[in-house]
């Protein structure tokens, strides 16, 4: 019954907004690229016309039937970045904790992804389609079967919610014996097997990330539906995580593990950020934090979007575009 909620539980209103820019324009992926999908071919036929555009951005949505594997071409060219990004968790109200994020970006198609892995949970992500090197008219491209790996921010049905941010000061020292995984697809990693913060720093420190491909490095922001949050950087090339001290957890694009409060809100929209959570005691609904995301946009932000971490609601704004309204069923 969970599977069938998520392929149509999913109910449509209307929203707007966005988030980064891109240092590369991704090639179109070559004949012979390793394709995620373990679909058979009634669930590959099923994912490609479930595509529909529903915002002229584009924004497209699409639910993927069947699984897939996370892990395939991990060893090959890592996946490019993005940078620019407005995070924030606010954990005021232990009753409706919520995520939200702008995703600052060049202006590139789209989509709103539903995932259902047999063996992971159920989520539901945004990816920027033009990484698979889907052009704005994706209709039967077989490159959107890649989509579930890159994932620029989502929650899973537990709760958990992941979000990134570029962090140029961030460098990684790989650690002999673990895999490698792209910078953006450890998203995908944390939303299949994580069902809280701390379950998703483990998984972090499982693999070593690769910041290569033309982006720049990255850091992380947590939070679940138990209130907890953390932010995730690399520091003189070593993981380190840090949670909230607070009732709310922030970032921008400045390194913030053991950095002064007060240096923090030198950044502009970090500053913000921070005044408007303070005065609000961290307790923030999805329409406050659609606002509050409003107030550090930037000419180049790609969508806004607000996770409910209980509710399972999730409330998306693409640039120009009408608000939309998902629910993720929770288990």
């Amino acid at each position: 019954m969970r599977r069938i909620l998520l392929a149509t539980g999913f109910t449509l209103l209307l929203v707007t907004a966005g988030c980064a820019e891109s240092r590369r324009v991704p090639e179109p992926a070559a004949a012979g690229t390793p394709t995620a999908s373990r679909q058979d071919d009634g669930q590959v036929e099923r994912t490609l016309a479930s595509l529909r555009k529903v915002d002229d951005l584009p924004l497209y949505e699409m639910t993927y039937v069947g699984d897939y594997d996370p892990m395939v071409g991990v060893s090959g060219t890592p996946e490019a970045s993005p940078f620019g990004c407005s995070l924030f968790a606010a954990l005021g109200d232990p009753s409706r904790p919520l995520f939200a994020r702008n995703f600052d970006w060049e202006p590139n198609p789209a989509l709103v992804l539903r995932t259902d892995p047999p063996d992971g949970y159920a989520s539901i992500s945004l990816v920027d389609i033009s990484y698979l090197g889907v052009g704005a008219d994706p209709a039967g491209d077989r490159r959107l079967l890649n989509a579930p790996l890159l994932p620029f921010d989502g929650m899973n049905e537990r709760g958990l919610a992941v979000g990134l941010a570029a962090d140029d000061h961030a460098t990684v020292r790989p650690v002999p014996g673990r895999p490698t995984v792209g910078s953006v697809r450890i998203l995908r990693l944390v939303l299949d097997q994580a069902a809280t913060v701390d379950e998703a720093i483990a998984l972090f420190e499982r693999y070593n990330l690769d910041f290569g491909g033309g982006g720049p490095a990255l850091h992380y922001l947590l939070a679940d539906a138990t209130g907890a949050s953390a932010v995730v950087e690399f520091v003189d090339g070593v993981l380190r995580a840090e949670k909230r001290r607070g009732p709310w957890q922030a970032l921008t694009n400045v390194p913030a593990i053991g950095v002064p409060d007060q240096q923090l809100r030198r950044d502009h929209r970090y500053g913000l950020l921070a005044e408007a959570l303070d005065a609000a005691g961290g307790v923030v609904d999805a329409p406050a934090a659609l606002r509050l995301l409003d107030s550090v946009r930037q000419p180049h932000t790609r969508w806004s979007v607000a996770y409910g971490l209980r509710t399972g609601e999730v409330r998306l704004v693409p640039s120009g575009g009408a608000q939309r309204s998902y629910r993720l069923p929770m288990s």
